[in-house]
């Protein structure tokens, strides 16, 4: 796995959180977790997507398939067995593909302000695949600014808007752009999620746009061992923006899963 880049937190022999970011972002997303770590005791492992900022391009494009088998394939690489999954977005489009092509891997599933992908209607899908064009029709920079408004709340800081803006900036590139806007827009997990036998933590931001907290509720009405969680004063970036709101609940889940 020396093609995928990606990062940990904390000590080398301990239980495993692997993070997977949204569909414009990076690895370094999940900094704000660094503290969930130091409190559950886990190592944080969080990736830069193939195709993504550091990590190699695919040869050609993965699906929704390929980006899961090949965090199935970083889990093996980190540890000796099944690991707790966060995905935020996009990432947790992937974790819920992960848990079902590869359950043995999967202890426990928290899916941020995620979806069962946009394929579960023609106009969903349609603009998912259009997004990749406004990233060439807008440029990098122009792209980030415009999309980084609506990944955050009404009321969050300049500075998270800003930061966030330009974290997509490198992170993001195409054709691996638009071949993960139409992995989502090839993704409809309802039919399926009956399936998923990990227990699962559906969270998210009360002020979610991309994602609202109705598509997140029916999310976790398909899930049989189930915890719903939203933040309050959060947009589709909760991990990020209310970071000790997402930590109390991602660790309050966890724990209880240990027992």
């Amino acid at each position: 796995m020396s093609n995928i880049f990606r990062w940990s937190y904390g000590a080398h022999d301990a239980p495993v959180l692997l993070c997977l970011h949204g569909i414009g972002s990076c690895a370094d997303a999940f900094l704000g977790q660094r503290p969930l770590a130091e409190r559950l005791g886990v190592r944080l492992v969080s990736w830069d997507a193939p195709g993504y900022r550091y990590s190699a391009d695919p040869e050609d494009a993965p699906g929704i398939d390929g980006w899961a088998d090949a965090a199935a394939s970083l889990i093996a690489a980190e540890s000796d067995g099944p690991v707790a999954v966060l995905g935020v977005s996009w990432g947790g489009v992937t974790a819920t593909r992960l848990a079902l092509r590869h359950p043995n891997a999967v202890s426990s599933l928290i899916l941020a302000d995620s979806s069962a992908g946009a394929g579960t209607k023609p106009e969903q899908a349609e603009a998912m695949r259009a997004r990749a064009t406004d990233f060439v029709d807008l440029g990098a920079e122009g792209f980030a600014a415009a999309r980084a408004q609506r990944l955050v709340s009404p009321s969050a800081r300049a500075e998270l808007r800003a930061h966030v803006a330009e974290m997509m900036i490198p992170s993001i590139r195409m054709p691996c752009y638009q071949w993960a806007c139409d992995s989502m827009a090839e993704a409809n997990h309802y039919p399926d999620l009956e399936r998923i036998a990990a227990p699962t933590l559906v969270v998210v931001g009360e002020h979610d746009e991309v994602t609202p907290p109705r598509a997140s509720q029916r999310l976790a009405e398909g899930i049989a061992d189930v915890r719903y969680v939203e933040i309050g004063d959060a947009g589709h970036l909760a991990n990020q923006e209310r970071p000790g709101a997402f930590n109390d609940a991602v660790a309050e889940f966890l724990e209880a899963v240990r027992g």
